[in-house]
């Protein structure tokens, strides 16, 4: 892939201090990062900003809004629009949440889902923010995420204007959909792709799940098809790479960040 669409998501290399991540990014030519909300308010949002600032890089997006079926989520997502704001990206991600405590009932979490998003929209969109709702694999349904297609993610993102709210296409927790590819090309006919992040799905996962996205080319998704798909769909924007892997993080953050780079490349 063109090396100018090129984003790190920080959490592939979380090891790496933020001042770390931003001046190996510089040194290597990377473009952009995808940060996340703790380590930036660690370090200071404000500081954070201005250090991503004067090193030009493009913030891709913020993670993570979301968890809309929790207490408290509305002072936290208004929060996470204003911190994406001042960070200078037009993407927050949204990981929406499971099951409210005590229920089995996925359609009524997907509301829930979709009236707190109604309630956000236009604090973001007044703010420049745009809200990119993440559908995660059905496994992660019960507590994470009750958005486990493309298709219901866009049922919720179709209610309200493109430039507010859409979707990301993450290949990771989509490849094994065969109506994604379908999904992709609605999604981008409206404009509603704000993000694009690639992972590989390596076998057998670890225990836990969570922290098995296997680095580009090492596991089952035919990741260059995919690519593909979302470019014929119309997007043009950048490409991040998210991976959540304990073997990786317990190595050299800056070899880790080339290593992904070059597998990027190859896609």
């Amino acid at each position: 892939m063109n090396p100018d669409r090129f984003s790190i998501n920080q959490m592939t290399v979380k090891q790496l201090p933020l001042p770390e991540l931003v001046a190996h990014c510089v040194r290597l030519g990377v473009p952009g990062v995808g940060l996340w909300r703790e380590p930036v308010r660690e370090y200071g949002v404000e500081a954070a900003a201005a250090l991503v600032r004067d090193a030009e890089l493009t913030v891709t997006t913020l993670c993570r809004g979301g968890f809309f079926t929790r207490e408290g989520w509305e002072e936290d997502n208004r929060a996470a629009v204003d911190e994406a704001a001042a960070l200078g990206t037009d993407t927050l991600v949204l990981v929406s949440g499971g099951l409210p405590p005590g229920s089995r009932d996925l359609p009524a979490a997907r509301a829930l889902i979709a009236d707190a998003i109604g309630v956000l929209a236009p604090y973001a969109g007044e703010r420049g923010v745009r809200l990119a709702i993440e559908p995660l694999h059905p496994m992660y349904a019960s507590d994470r995420c009750a958005v486990s297609t493309l298709d219901q993610a866009l049922e919720i993102a179709e209610r309200f204007p493109a430039e507010q709210v859409g979707v990301v296409v993450d290949t990771y927790h989509l490849w094994w959909d065969e109506r994604a590819p379908a999904a992709v090309a609605r999604a981008g006919a409206a404009g509603r792709i704000h993000s694009f992040q690639l992972a590989d799905w390596t076998t057998p996962l670890p225990a836990g799940v969570l922290n098995g996205r296997g680095q580009l080319g090492t596991g089952a998704i035919d990741l260059t098809s995919w690519a593909a798909l979302v470019e014929k769909a119309g997007y043009t924007g950048p490409v991040e790479v998210e991976l959540f892997n304990d073997t990786l993080w317990v190595r050299d953050g800056a070899e880790v960040l080339e290593e992904t780079r070059e597998a990027f490349l190859a896609v």
